[in-house]
């Protein structure tokens, strides 16, 4: 099976820091069903480790994502699954993103490109966020006939407030530039292009001096804080994903992005 993901360990400061990779070398980086269980995996592969303080987690030199890979066969394959099948392959995506957000290390995104949907999801149950001048994000699910799902609204809520979270998530075709998501406080540093890695690989040094016990207790606390209610607030994100796959708008919207066309959206 294709591998998509790569772990460097052992850079930086006493080698503290380590490197995933997700690059399908496609310039795209669509995020397939098997991709979403590779990036998992990586990100469950840190749990016993103790030598590492910060992971920076990068795509390619075109693209962070461009989210949930719709042209893929498996997960075509949702729409001839029954309820409770679709339910349990809906859980890749929460999955995925609750894996990144509970590392004990602090993790960092290096975003190039594009970053679009389900990589705007995984970008924000990061710690951090460094962001390409030139890159931009965009969130198309409602153009898509779908709700943002993957306990992304509650995170994007906590980063940027009610109204950009409403703008950046209902306004599906909407770019977000570097310098409006720097605005927003979508993400915490704006690089020269090309440059995004290098940006979050300083702030990983800088982090990964300070002491790791301090440093992994602290995230522990503002995390737990921060998404105390976030649970309670999502818990139905799964089955509204799953309720909005069935309607006549979310066929519409696929097809209707497939075929590069404008949707007609009905509301049924």
């Amino acid at each position: 099976m294709t591998g998509f993901v790569t772990i460097e360990n052992g850079l930086g400061p006493e080698g503290r820091i380590a490197v995933v990779r997700f690059d399908r070398g496609d310039g795209i980086n669509a995020l397939s069903p098997e991709a979403l269980r590779q990036l998992t995996d990586a990100a469950r592969s840190f749990e016993d480790d103790g030598d590492t303080s910060v992971v920076v987690l990068t795509g390619g030199a075109k693209s962070f994502s461009a989210g949930f890979d719709l042209k893929d066969p498996e997960g075509r394959s949702r729409k001839t699954m029954d309820l409770g099948a679709l339910r349990r392959h809906l859980k890749l995506g929460p999955r995925l993103t609750r894996a990144w957000q509970d590392m004990e290390q602090i993790t960092i995104g290096a975003i190039e490109g594009f970053c679009v949907g389900g990589g705007v999801a995984l970008a924000v149950a990061l710690d951090f966020r460094v962001m390409a001048r030139d890159a931009h994000m965009r969130v198309p699910e409602i153009g898509l006939g779908m709700n943002m799902s993957w306990q992304s609204v509650p995170r994007m809520l906590h980063l940027m407030g009610p109204a950009r979270t409403k703008q950046a998530v209902i306004l599906a075709d909407q770019r977000i530039s570097a310098a409006e998501a720097y605005e927003w406080r979508l993400v915490e540093e704006v690089a020269e292009p090309g440059k995004a890695f290098d940006a979050a690989m300083a702030l990983a040094a800088k982090i990964a001096a300070q002491p790791p016990l301090s440093v992994a207790m602290t995230k522990l606390t503002v995390n737990r804080l921060a998404h105390a209610l976030d649970d309670l607030a999502s818990h139905m994100d799964v089955d509204q994903f799953a309720l909005a796959s069935m309607t006549e708008d979310h066929k519409e919207g696929v097809e209707a992005f497939l075929g590069r066309r404008k949707p007609r959206f009905k509301g049924r």
